[in-house]
């Protein structure tokens, strides 16, 4: 059950921050202690107003400190000098988020991407010959996957890779203009070489996306037949050199194959260890998920900072007399302004554990503890949070940015330049609708393999409470029994919205019913013309996206409710608990047309939750601060005038001026009181 809520006669409970800052610290405690030391050094910080290329060189000087530092090397190869530790590399690496985002993703392309690539889709003859030079930055790269003209679909990429079996070599080409390689960090300035996505051609034979090493640049400039653009500036992540690639009949050798899972002899005869060519593509893709992973922890990391030094304002910063007429209120005691910020801490405590529970995941899968199903639910899960996180991150920092005013604005309080660098997170790695997409396509798929699986009695069954229970949505019964079981009493539609229970059973309906729904739209799609299906789905669309985002958001929840469970002492998991309660009741809130529309929440429960929420909003409004500091990043880590402290001796200051005022014999009299004298004055004298 849900924690109850104190009365006055009841001692508040009290968080433990250090334990809770523990807590969040997950797993991999020890890495993310050490990044974030490294995190805290200023040779790693982002100076603000740097020019473009200044910003560029100083990146590229940073990523040398961090291989002095041996900080980016831990899911490489023992023998290579790594780690083997998938998970507490991408822990230790999404750290540096919160030092410069550019740093971050400069490493991420360097280690992350091109050698990933090399690691993941290359053998142990790929691994020695270029791997040391990758990870000592001898050898600086780019990941060539995405195109202009194609985006987001890997497998339409118009790059050939053509193999010639009387040289022993694949011709790398570039067929038109809407084929070359673009947004890809390292090419514009420091790439030498490139792991390069292209269709493999042999034999007259195409056998579909793969990936090849090729080399770009000497200190001359580009190569023979490689030629490209620099993107220049960017709305963020200056400090990245972003460009364009394109290859005209460029020969590389034939063991430049990264040939894991695909292998051409020098006759040309192609051989793959997995005969499907789609599950070949997925799984080559499939390896390189570390991205949109560590994208969610990155993502997470910012909005932690972004919270911390919002609600460290906001617990200092005065506006306004309310409730007296000397001291003006702290901002954090306003409804609205817990309104703002609180329910925002909640969903970054809920994208905190989500991440925790998919970097534990990964490094199941990458250090092979798990099957090829493992590896799956991996996809899924990282194609389901990365677009919630980023899409929180930015709604975060900008709401952040706007609760602290004029203040929020300026660079050095970092708001503004840390939602610009995010921004491009939203697609990185995958737009966040066509991830969602593909995590809808699971839930169907696994929705209709529930159905062959079920015998003619049960799916007659099935059917029959399917219908009923549409019938008794639509009829308003549910609503109607809902509102007789409170008999318009707002404590029992409280009672009924705190418990845990409540929540997981609307958010997992809300879940099962669109995909319910959407399954019943598309159901003989599979059997019409091609354009006739494609139509449907496009018709359906949306609907789709909204229920893999409403199953990414139950997952949040859940997350968060295992973690609330799992905390030992009573009054850190008494707050989180009212807080996980915030997360949930706000995401029923925000969709409560829907809710209501389906039936599922009568009109009393309704107008109950948003009062609810509030009084949860005063209950965690003390505790908000300790809260924000267990995710603890210090002064270095926020770098934020507001978060200072000075905001509070400022505030102090003009207390202290106006106590001093009112004691002298100096101070004014205000126009309303002296009327108010003068009105008292004049009616004495009748």
């Amino acid at each position: 059950m849900s924690e109850e809520l104190p009365t006055s006669a009841t001692a508040s409970p009290r968080v433990d921050v250090a334990a809770l800052g523990e807590h969040l610290l997950g797993r991999w405690a020890d890495v993310r202690r050490t990044a974030r030391e490294l995190a805290a050094d200023e040779r790693v910080w982002k100076r603000e107003g740097q020019s473009m290329d200044q910003h560029r060189e100083r990146v590229l000087d940073q990523l040398g400190f961090l291989v002095e530092q041996k900080a980016v090397h831990r899911a490489f190869p023992r023998h290579l000098g790594g780690e083997d530790q998938h998970g507490g590399n991408i822990a230790g690496f999404e750290e540096l988020v919160v030092a410069d985002p550019s740093l971050q993703i400069k490493a991420g392309v360097q280690w992350g991407l091109f050698g990933a690539a090399v690691l993941h889709l290359g053998t142990q003859q790929h691994h020695d010959a270029w791997l040391p030079d990758i990870m000592s930055l001898k050898t600086p790269g780019a990941f060539a996957m995405t195109e202009i003209g194609h985006g987001s679909d890997v497998a339409s990429i118009a790059t050939t890779a053509s193999y010639d079996p009387q040289t022993e070599e694949f011709v790398i080409h570039t067929p038109f203009r809407a084929a070359w390689k673009d947004y890809l960090g390292n090419a514009g300035v420091h790439g030498i070489a490139a792991v390069v996505f292209a269709q493999l051609m042999t034999g007259g034979v195409n056998h579909g996306v793969h990936a090849f090493y090729v080399p770009i640049r000497d200190e001359k400039g580009f190569l023979p037949g490689v030629g490209g653009e620099d993107d220049g500036l960017k709305g963020g992540l200056n400090g990245i050199d972003n460009g364009r690639l394109h290859f005209d009949h460029v020969r590389i050798p034939r063991s430049n194959l990264l040939n894991r899972y695909g292998d051409v002899a020098a006759d040309g005869t192609y051989s793959s260890p997995i005969e499907s060519p789609g599950r070949r593509f997925f799984t080559m893709l499939g390896t390189l998920v570390q991205g949109r992973v560590s994208l969610d922890g990155a993502a997470t990391a910012a909005s932690k900072v972004a919270l911390q030094i919002a609600v460290t304002y906001a617990n200092e910063r005065r506006q306004f007399n309310a409730s007296s007429d000397t001291t003006e209120e702290v901002l954090l005691d306003y409804q609205r302004h817990q309104r703002r910020l609180i329910p925002r801490i909640a969903k970054t405590y809920a994208m905190s554990f989500a991440h925790e529970e998919l970097l534990e995941k990964f490094d199941e899968v990458f250090s092979g503890e798990s099957n090829d199903d493992a590896r799956q639910d991996l996809e899924t899960l990282a194609a389901a949070l990365k677009p919630l996180s980023t899409w929180n991150a930015l709604d975060i920092l900008q709401e952040c940015r706007e609760a602290c005013g004029g203040a929020g604005f300026i660079t050095k309080n970092r708001f503004t330049s840390l939602r610009a660098d995010l921004d491009v997170y939203v697609t990185f790695e995958g737009d966040n609708n066509v991830l969602l997409q593909l995590v809808a396509k699971r839930l169907l798929a696994d929705y209709a393999d529930e159905f062959r699986k079920l015998d003619a009695g049960a799916l007659t069954r099935y059917v029959v409470r399917r219908a009923e229970g549409v019938a008794l949505n639509q009829s308003g019964l549910r609503q109607l029994a809902q509102t007789w079981t409170d008999a318009g009493s707002e404590k029992r539609s409280a009672n009924f919205l705190k418990d845990p229970q409540t929540q997981r059973n609307l958010l997992v309906e809300r879940v099962r019913t669109m995909v319910a729904d959407v399954a019943g739209e598309l159901r003989g799609a599979a059997r019409l013309p091609q354009d006739q299906a494609a139509a449907v789905f496009n018709a359906h669309q949306d609907e789709v996206i909204a229920a893999a985002r409403a199953h990414a958001e139950l997952l949040q929840w859940e997350a968060f409710n295992r973690q609330v469970e799992a905390l030992d002492d009573p009054g850190t998991r008494s707050v989180l608990a009212w807080l996980r309660d915030v997360f949930g009741l706000t995401l029923i809130e925000e969709n409560l047309g829907w809710y209501l529309m389906n039936g599922l929440l009568s009109g009393q429960r309704a107008r109950t939750l948003g009062p609810y929420i509030n009084r949860l909003l005063d209950r965690l409004r003390e505790h908000a601060q300790d809260l924000v500091n267990a995710f603890g990043y210090t002064k270095d880590h926020l770098r934020a005038e507001i978060a200072t402290g000075i905001e509070a001796e400022r505030q102090q200051e003009a207390m202290e001026y106006y106590r001093l005022l009112r004691a002298s014999a100096h101070a004014p009299i205000d126009e309303k009181v002296l009327r108010a004298r003068m009105k008292a004055a004049a009616g004495a004298s009748r």
